[in-house]
């Protein structure tokens, strides 16, 4: 099984980094000026904009 890639807003962070907000269907759509956050492992997620957007790992 591997780790989720993907994680909603009250969702723990698996690892320390900086999260970027995506949205629903974020391979052909892009979300214009996206929020930035950087967690330590095991904070929680912040709200997203709206409730279809998503957080996901900044590599």
């Amino acid at each position: 099984m591997g780790e989720w890639t993907e994680f909603r807003s009250g969702d723990r962070a698996p690892n320390e980094g900086t999260y970027i907000e995506i949205g629903e269907a974020s391979f052909h759509m892009g979300v214009n000026n996206p929020k930035k956050v950087h967690l330590d492992k095991g904070e929680p997620f912040p709200a997203a904009s709206n409730k279809n957007r998503k957080w996901k790992r900044m590599h």
